[in-house]
């Protein structure tokens, strides 16, 4: 492998990460810098399980479209799968903090019945938790 000798520079990433820290000395203290989160920013992982199947929710304005559409009047979604298993629907929000699990499913229940499909999002079925399959 190809290496060559630095002659200037430091360890601090060369993009924005979430916190705006300025440029690091060499000298700092390196672990008092905090992670360095090369893969993002922190994300939420919440779980929704609604009532009914979403096999044919995924059309333009379907139930799937206005789930996320409403979830993401407050945070944006950074990946979400649905269909893994029937009525559930795995999503990863940004900003952490920008959801909790009730003000999650409010959102989420603005699309209930909607795009012609009589499903919805029972307050119950809501958890603070996400399991993707096939990442």
């Amino acid at each position: 492998m190809a290496t060559f000798t630095k002659t200037n520079g430091t360890t601090q990433p060369v993009f924005a990460l979430d916190v705006a820290n300025g440029s690091i000395a060499g000298t700092a203290n390196v672990a008092a810098q905090g992670p360095v989160q090369l893969a993002g920013p922190k994300l939420d992982f919440f779980t929704l399980t609604a009532n009914a199947a979403l096999t044919n929710a995924g059309n333009v304005n379907g139930y799937l479209n206005n789930v996320l559409t409403a979830v993401q009047q407050i945070g944006t979604i950074a990946m979400y799968q649905a269909g893994a298993v029937a009525g559930v629907i795995n999503i990863a929000i940004y900003p952490s903090g920008a959801y909790t699990t009730s003000t999650l499913v409010t959102a989420a229940q603005t699309a209930n019945a909607t795009g012609g499909l009589n499903i919805g999002i029972p307050t119950a079925n809501v958890t603070a938790a996400a399991t993707f399959t096939n990442l």
